[in-house]
């Protein structure tokens, strides 16, 4: 689609995109190793219990993550005017794994259940990552974008020592489903947990679509966006802040899933334009289609035997991160 954004552009992009990713959660639940269809709901008995207990809430936790990522991901491509940007490539999900992984590996999340004592450590994570990049990369007052990638790419280095150090002084019990969670994956949460999740990424992917002007102008140049009236640094704040929040929702539950939010925004930007406006929410929804799916076939393609997502994303991610590297180079964002 292109064009300028018009209110019956905007919302028809979202219908279509909301069709489909209901269609493709749809087309999901009914696949399985166990051989359950949607046809075994009207019979009730175990095909009912493994649809509606197991694979839906996975499928929306699926969902909700991609959606998170997806959204992050145009943030940071847009802020940082940086096509190679993405919430793992950055260490921001690294960031908010180390969090999540310290608290849990400490014992503190049993000590105190009924506190989000994970989420509010990854999002400390996730910001303290940003805060620091942002930091180590400015110049002259300026961010400059390349040098936060090998930033974050040394940052996420530092932070898988980190974790591999918890590891080996504490105690494996503690540990029990940490080691898949790290390597990203979609465990099955009751619709407790889900519901808190959806609302956290909902209001997140929300804010960006409301801040969609500034990132218009934030893509085009600081220069130009102060000229046009847009408050860099408040907007730069809010928005990092949000894309960072959302992303440390999604790694606290499903740890640090890569390469969906390098690949989604650009997918979404080919078939729905440049304009934020827009581009967040879709690259919202297409990140859930995109990760329930994947997720769908790392239960299915080697079944019984399950993959963790994390593996599908970056089998299809690296590859994707290559040629675009390659493509960019010596070109700007817009070029």
């Amino acid at each position: 689609m292109s064009g300028p954004l018009t209110p019956a552009r905007l919302v028809g992009s979202l219908l279509l995109l909301g069709a489909l990713l209901v269609a493709t959660l749809f087309v999901c639940a009914g696949i399985g190793s166990s051989g359950a269809g949607w046809s075994d709901l009207l019979q009730g008995g175990d095909g009912a219990v493994t649809i509606l207990r197991l694979r839906l809430p996975r499928l929306i936790l699926a969902a909700i993550a991609g959606a998170a990522l997806g959204a992050a991901g145009a943030v940071f491509q847009a802020v940082l005017r940086n096509p190679l940007a993405d919430p793992y490539i950055l260490g921001v999900s690294g960031g908010a794994a180390l969090g999540a992984f310290a608290v849990t590996a400490a014992g503190l999340t049993s000590v105190a259940p009924f506190w989000p004592l994970r989420q509010a450590a990854a999002f400390l994570g996730a910001i303290l990552t940003v805060l620091f990049i942002f930091l180590l990369s400015s110049v002259g007052g300026r961010v400059a974008s390349y040098p936060m990638l090998l930033i974050g790419v040394v940052t996420n280095t530092v932070y898988l020592a980190l974790i591999m150090f918890i590891q080996t002084i504490v105690e494996l019990t503690r540990l029990h489903g940490l080691r898949i969670w790290m390597i990203g994956s979609i465990p099955i949460e009751g619709y407790d947990v889900l519901t808190p999740l959806a609302v956290v990424t909902a209001a997140g992917v929300f804010a960006i679509s409301l801040l969609g002007r500034d990132l218009n102008l934030l893509s085009a140049g600081e220069d130009a966006a102060r000229s046009l009236g847009v408050g860099v640094e408040r907007s730069r704040i809010l928005l990092v802040g949000t894309a960072s929040l959302v992303t440390a929702a999604a790694v606290a539950v499903t740890g640090p899933i890569g390469f969906v939010g390098l690949i989604v925004p650009h997918v979404a930007r080919i078939f729905f334009g440049p304009d934020h406006r827009l581009l967040g929410p879709a690259a919202a929804l297409c990140g859930a289609i995109f990760l329930a799916a994947a997720d769908t076939v790392a239960r299915t393609a080697l079944s019984p035997t399950e993959l963790p997502v994390g593996v599908i994303t970056a089998m299809a991610g690296g590859p994707f991160f290559l040629w675009l590297y390659r493509r960019q180079r010596g070109r700007t964002y817009f070029e």
